[in-house]
């Protein structure tokens, strides 16, 4: 009884009235217990079944398969049974005298049980909503709503009325689930300004919302997925709900909630170590294929060593069970852990190759290079792989499907490519955005340095064609821009020789003209595409400084507890601590540092570390901020949180720790924080080797008869600290080289005071002559200066600093200086490392 009153809304009251009325048909249904039972009472009163029987039937039958575990649930078997083939014949016949809300729970029920879109049933269920669309209550709408996304109907006219009406009821929305499921079903057709709004209103009502309900805030995050926006004050009172709720989760659950993070680029300790710890609690429950798979994929990025090695011991025993779909999202854990265990990868990759018919374009194209990353080696198979993608290719005309296509099967050896493939390329690059042109090209370039020139097959001047086309297109594409949104949106991903070759300098121009549309929810976007690009445009970096200040000071005003967002902080100071910009005011980074520092216990660790840093290369350091990351608290957090990170952003994150630990320790030692990098650094000597370049033994050779020997000079020379500087010497007062010891080396006492010594212990016989100077000669290739002009970068200058304060003498040689037309011979290259050791050497003191 309780089964049926929640599956018709409109119970029948002959149910509650005398024996001689009540309605035999739904008294049989109500004790029915399996679908079998539900076909057994349709069969036997088909003749008298009224569209409450049909449509109550539909629904136990998607109540009985919902309880049943994914596994067990036999959706087929139902869908192929004649008495469903006749309650839907019933169904259709019976439509016009249903009731607004049982139309569309019809319409859901139907699809749940995995009816075609194009079946009779569907399209009539569909167009008599349509028809009554504008009198639908607003849970009903959004059911109906939830339907259409399941026909991939997000883009159709009658999405765009449901959009509509929502944005006209909005105001009266008061059911939170109501309203995420319309926010994600309209998700594609919503106008920056209902965007907004959505927004506005989700964040009100997860205030009132029960947070066990934590698919309400699923829904949020995949709303914010789909419009592409990171709007962290919303994601993160999702991200509350999450953790309030994370022991009602499963591995599926989580599993979703973490890729959507991913697609976000948002990341959160709490919830990252909270999900392990869940996971480790649902071990013993995820043992059957399609459990396991999910808690495979959700824990295997997070695990520590000893585990992953467990669960692929485990994957090993259910490798021959998983179907083709668990099986690819095994393959992608096993490539983003960078996983070598040969056995897995080999059965792993044996059960995808007796599947590949059944998989989808894009879905090839995941198999191709999660088995290329993973160094599989199988002719056979990549052979098998690269007919499936050409075959995709060859009739493709979706631009993200080609650009993708196109890509990983350049990721394969071939000494040719089928002409087939090429002309679809081109055909297509019309209709392609920024990041898919640059994909093609990527791979373009890749088939011209591999290609071998013949009479019959694709030569270099093919491919040089196609990049030509390519660039006419990429160059058409940033001028005709007039969206600054757009336009961020296909720069975010965009990088790689091509890039910066072609499109690069025409893009800056292009940011220049648009700069009139910045608003602050641009800046973040903006400041990562300034930061990659290399380009210093004062007049740009002054406007997005203006910008920040002014939302800073407004919303100050106004009254509200947080102006701007403390973690995009980060982004928007990165390009000016990088390419050592401070805007004319004098007050940018000031406010910035003022505007967080009330929420420096609210970043996750890792993003505090590179907040530090960032203000470290400009020479800021807010003691709080240095005070709050250099805590064993907070140190053992951020341990915490990297055995959670991919090994790529958890190598950077170690290594930005130890860059501020020693320009902290060299230039705020009244911080007292100790140097703790020693062994870290010198692991990270031992792998890069030390072999010196020829061109430094090159230059080694003229300093020696700059100077007046070889002995007067030292070629890589670590520091304390370990800096390495190119070339060292030592002049005395009097302007004369000294000779340097082979090795005599500086190095910090136990009181952190730099001093000079042989070896590892202080020698006071090596102290240098009284009024020398240690001079570092440091050579500054492009990548020390901003790419439009010779104005250095943020680290250059930073490292100068650093070595002044260990007592040396910096001379830098920029690589344009070097390598110009007046610097042709070695003559001039020895005057030239002349004047810059003594001349300017002898105007600073």
């Amino acid at each position: 009884m309780l089964r049926l009153r929640a599956l018709w809304r409109h119970p029948c009251r002959a149910l509650h009235v005398g024996r001689a009325n009540r309605d035999q048909i739904l008294e049989q249904l109500r004790v029915c217990s399996a679908e079998v039972q539900v076909f057994d009472v349709v069969g036997k009163h088909k003749a008298k079944l009224g569209a409450g029987h049909v449509a109550g039937a539909l629904g136990m039958l998607w109540q009985f398969q919902k309880e049943k575990p994914h596994i067990l649930r036999t959706l087929e078997m139902i869908r192929t049974h004649p008495q469903f083939l006749t309650l839907c014949v019933l169904a259709e016949n019976k439509i016009a005298v249903m009731d607004d809300s049982a139309v569309v729970d019809m319409l859901y029920n139907v699809l749940r049980l995995t009816v075609e879109p194009h079946d009779s049933l569907v399209q009539q269920l569909v167009t008599e909503a349509w028809n009554r669309l504008d009198r639908l209550q607003l849970s009903t709408l959004s059911k109906f709503a939830v339907c259409l996304s399941d026909q991939h109907l997000h883009h159709s006219p009658l999405m765009g009325q449901i959009t509509d009406i929502l944005s006209q009821k909005l105001e009266s929305v008061e059911d939170i689930r109501v309203l995420t499921n319309l926010m994600v079903s309209v998700s594609t057709l919503a106008s920056p300004h209902l965007r907004d709004r959505l927004i506005e209103r989700a964040d009100a009502l997860l205030d009132t919302m029960n947070p066990s309900l934590h698919r309400n805030s699923r829904r949020v995050v995949q709303f914010l997925r789909n419009i592409r926006y990171c709007y962290r004050p919303l994601l993160e009172k999702c991200n509350r709900v999450f953790l309030h709720g994370i022991g009602d989760m499963d591995a599926e659950s989580i599993g979703i909630i973490l890729g959507l993070y991913q697609s976000l680029q948002f990341n959160s300790c709490d919830f990252r170590l909270a999900v392990r710890e869940r996971l480790a609690e649902l071990s013993d429950t995820c043992t059957d294929p399609n459990s396991f798979s999910k808690y495979f994929a959700a824990l295997g990025p997070l695990a520590r060593l000893e585990t992953r090695e467990g669960l692929e011991s485990s994957a090993l025993l259910l490798v021959d069970e998983l179907n083709p779909q668990q099986a690819l999202a095994v393959v992608e854990t096993l490539e983003e852990t960078q996983c070598r265990n040969l056995q897995l990868i080999t059965k792993i990759a044996s059960v995808l190759h007796r599947n590949l018919d059944v998989f989808r374009p894009a879905e090839i194209a995941r198999i191709t290079q999660a088995l290329i990353v993973l160094h599989y080696q199988s002719p056979e198979m990549f052979t098998k792989l690269r007919s499936k993608l050409v075959g995709h290719l060859e009739v493709s005309v979706i631009p993200q499907e080609v650009a993708m296509l196109t890509r990983v099967l350049s990721m394969l050896p071939c000494p040719r490519v089928e002409e087939t493939v090429t002309s679809r390329v081109k055909a297509v690059l019309p209709q392609c955005n920024l990041n898919e042109l640059n994909s093609i090209a990527q791979a373009a370039a890749r088939w011209a340095r591999g290609s071998i020139p013949s009479y019959h097959h694709s030569t270099p001047g093919t491919y040089v064609q196609l990049l030509q086309v390519l660039s006419r297109c990429g160059l058409e594409r940033v001028r005709m821009a007039h969206r600054l949104d757009l336009l961020l949106e296909e720069l975010k991903y965009v990088s790689g020789e091509w890039f910066e070759e072609v499109l690069l300098e025409e893009t800056m121009v292009t940011l220049q003209r648009l700069k009139g549309q910045i608003t602050f929810n641009d800046l973040p976007e903006l400041c990562m595409v300034l930061t990659r690009s290399g380009y210093l445009f004062p007049s740009l970096m002054d406007h997005i400084a203006s910008i920040t200040m002014e939302n800073i000071h407004k919303v100050r005003q106004a009254g509200q507890t947080i102006p701007i967002h403390y973690s995009t902080t980060y982004s928007i100071l990165l390009p000016f601590s990088v390419l050592n910009y401070d805007p004319p005011n004098g007050e940018f980074f000031e406010t910035c540092i003022e505007n967080f520092t009330p929420y420096i216990g609210l970043f996750d660790p890792h993003l505090l570390v590179l907040l530090a840093c960032c203000l470290a290369v400009a020479d800021y350091f807010p003691e709080s901020l240095i005070r709050e990351i250099f805590t064993v608290d907070f140190l053992t957090k951020l341990d915490s949180q990297l055995e959670t990170l991919p090994d790529t952003l958890n190598m950077r994150i170690r290594l930005r720790l130890m860059e501020l630990n020693r320009a902290v320790c060299l230039e705020c030692p009244e911080f007292q924080v100790p140097w703790f990098h020693e062994r870290y650094c010198l692991q990270m000597q031992k792998k890069g080797h030390g072999v010196i370049s020829p061109f430094q033994q090159q230059i080694h050779k003229m300093l020696g008869e700059v100077l007046g020997g070889m002995n007067y000079a030292k070629v890589a020379v670590l520091t304390p600290y370990f800096y390495t500087v190119d070339f060292e010497c030592v002049l005395d007062r009097y302007m004369r080289p000294v000779p340097i010891a082979e090795h005599s080396q500086l190095q910090v006492t136990e009181e952190e005071k730099v001093q000079w010594g042989l070896g590892s212990a202080w020698k006071e016989q090596n102290e240098l002559p009284a009024g020398a100077q240690r001079i570092a000669v440091d050579f500054l290739d492009s990548r020390s200066f901003c790419r439009n002009s010779g104005h250095m970068k943020g680290d250059a200058v930073m490292r100068k600093r650093h070595l002044e304060i260990l007592g040396y003498h910096v001379v830098q040689i920029p690589h344009l200086e070097w390598n110009s037309m007046e610097l042709s011979n070695m003559e001039a290259w020895k005057e030239y490392l002349r004047k810059k050791i003594f001349t300017e050497y002898s105007k600073s003191v």
